[in-house]
């Protein structure tokens, strides 16, 4: 069995010129070079910022000669003030947020530093002259100078982001009063490329649960490494969500301290999530284990579903995707035997193989990308292999990770 260091030699891109031969240029255009989901807060009074600077890095998929920044309010009942922004390069690497001297830039929104955003609206840039390469690092900061509730975010970030006092949003180093594990405000970055983007519409799996902090391991993140950067990758996975329904927690139950992170249900969010994304041509989904698993622990006991329901579903993703020009690919849910989080039951089990063998032999979808094969355990194929395993036997680790990204088959996106 291959190690976590040949998975990752193997996703590197070394072989991603000769999977890709150029057949000719393709016309410049905007295309999503990175992506984070917007949810709501859950209920109970929220983080508040005042005069404060918020630094965010993101990880770029596709290189540009420009860029532009998607700031959100999407859930804010009240508008947000934006005294300015920023954004550089990054210098280093780990948790650093220091920057690249002479690449920071003012950001502006027609013209304007600063700028309102009003309750329920997004923001995109105007475009911003800092030419970026694959698989590089942006550091955007965010100056919020009045009393700002933070209730539009993405709560699963797995990056240290930074809090600081002040405006400092052009500094190359910066004193935080706080590290967040979310992005805030913030949830896309696009660059002008001849190119077109790959969007992955998934759950917590997708999100990048359980990876290494800081360290971009996320199973889309080392697909962008084989492709080679000549794709955008737009991530829209949210951690905990779900297909078919909306966050709903039991009233009383634990979760009403975090459902709502979960985000709404992808049919609800696909065309903000999917459809808008910049340059969209490619659709990967992996959603269904949450429809399984949360009817009886995050979520009432009747919003379980049969897989007939999740066919369903998917049958909608795609023919929306397909209305857009989009071509959907279907990948199968992975096996979860006695997972730490109540998910698993001979039921369930039953649910997943319906779904997962519709999505190899039906033909609904484009293309299959055969996730479960990947990290099952030979064994027991109902389990995760032990070396692709978090702890929980749900999530894949580092490793696993790299063995999803490396069943990709790269023709899909020939």
């Amino acid at each position: 069995m291959p190690t976590r260091r040949d998975i990752l030699a193997l996703t590197a891109g070394a072989t991603a010129a000769a999977a890709f031969p150029t057949t000719g240029a393709k016309p410049a255009g905007w295309v999503a070079t990175w992506a984070a989901v917007p949810t709501t807060v859950p209920p109970g009074e929220p983080l508040v910022l005042t005069d404060r600077t918020v630094r965010q890095v993101t990880h770029t998929s596709i290189g540009g000669d420009r860029l532009r920044i998607r700031l959100t309010n999407e859930f804010g009942v009240m508008p947000l003030r934006v005294g300015e922004v920023h954004v550089a390069l990054r210098s280093g690497g780990g948790a650093s947020t220091d920057t690249v001297p002479g690449t920071d830039h003012r950001v502006t929104f027609g013209g304007r530093s600063s700028v309102t955003i009003p309750a329920g609206a997004p923001l995109v840039s105007d475009p911003v002259p800092l030419p970026t390469e694959a698989h590089a690092d942006l550091v955007i900061s965010v100056y919020l100078p009045e009393r700002t509730p933070v209730t539009t975010l993405a709560a699963f970030a797995f990056r240290d982001n930074m809090i600081a006092a002040g405006n400092v949003t052009a500094d190359r180093r910066i004193t935080p009063v706080s590290t967040i594990g979310q992005y805030l405000f913030l949830s896309g970055v696009s660059v002008h490329a001849a190119g077109s983007a790959i969007v992955t519409l998934g759950d917590s799996i997708t999100n990048g649960a359980d990876t290494e902090v800081n360290a971009d391991h996320r199973w889309p993140d080392l697909l962008s490494a084989r492709l080679g950067g000549r794709f955008g990758i737009a991530n829209v996975g949210v951690s905990g969500n779900r297909l078919l329904h909306d966050p709903n927690p039991p009233a009383g139950s634990g979760a009403e301290a975090y459902a709502a992170y979960f985000g709404q249900s992808a049919l609800r969010r696909f065309d903000r999530d999917v459809l808008a994304q910049p340059g969209a041509e490619h659709l990967v989904v992996l959603l269904g284990v949450n429809d399984l698993g949360h009817p009886g622990t995050s979520a009432p006991p009747d919003e379980v579903v049969s897989a007939d329901d999740l066919i369903g579903g998917h049958q909608q993703l795609v023919e929306r995707a397909h209305q857009a020009g989009i071509r959907a690919y279907g990948a199968t849910v992975l096996p979860f035997k006695d997972d730490t989080l109540g998910f698993h039951s001979p039921e369930n089990e039953r649910k997943r193989s319906t779904l997962n063998r519709w999505i190899r032999s039906s033909g609904t979808y484009d293309g299959v990308i055969d996730f479960d094969a990947a990290v099952r355990d030979p064994s027991d194929p109902l389990r995760l292999r032990a070396a692709y395993d978090s702890g929980d036997h749900l999530h894949p680790n580092d490793a696993g990770m790299a063995a999803m990204a490396a069943a990709v088959p790269l023709r899909l996106f020939r």
